[in-house]
């Protein structure tokens, strides 16, 4: 009987708040992670012309100070106006899968996300990857994402109890929008 050799690359790294314009290095830690389409997901449209809701954009570094990971949460509202978070993308470096980086950002933003009062967190995904966390397609049953996706891969944890029970419609953005930041800075 032959036994396979399983290599798990281990890192230290730490979880930051993402600061400053480092959208080229997470662009091209995204790219690697996800591929080149990943722009054309329907979570996408909805995260287009807006920033991360406030506090919720999160990077993991290991130590030479590379970008390892991130993970951001958006503000949405369910087509009945309720308030919630869209969680992505979670990626991290392809060349250190299974090293405890994502499961360490997912915990993180889930954590500052409740700490910061918000009720419940929404993502398409790989359920059973996000199960571990709490995340179910129960959740999310008379929700819909804009635009096509995988019923099966809409998922959602509430923070609150019952945050989303009986919520319904299409997800809105709601977040702050990119050109009124911009705006903002520049004054």
């Amino acid at each position: 009987m032959q036994t396979a050799e399983v290599i798990i690359k281990t890192v230290e790294f730490a979880i930051v708040a993402e600061a400053g314009d480092q959208s080229a290095e997470r662009e091209a830690l995204l790219g690697r992670a996800m591929g080149s389409n990943w722009k054309k997901k329907s979570s996408q449209k909805l995260r287009r012309g807006r920033r991360p809701s406030e506090g919720l954009a999160f990077v993991a570094r290991d130590e030479t100070g590379a970008l390892v990971g991130t993970v951001r949460l958006w503000d949405v509202a369910t087509g009945d106006g309720r308030s919630a978070l869209l969680l992505g993308p979670l990626a991290v470096d392809p060349s250190l899968k299974s090293s405890g980086i994502g499961k360490a950002l997912m915990a993180h933003a889930i954590a500052e996300a409740k700490r910061l009062g918000h009720g419940a967190i929404l993502l398409v995904g790989d359920a059973a990857y996000y199960a571990r966390f709490g995340f179910s397609a129960e959740k999310t049953g008379t929700l819909a994402m804009p635009g096509p996706y995988e019923r099966h891969r809409f998922l959602g944890l509430e923070l609150t109890e019952g945050a989303l029970a009986g919520a319904s419609g299409v997800l809105k953005a709601t977040g702050r929008k990119e050109k009124a930041m911009r705006l903002a800075q520049a004054a």
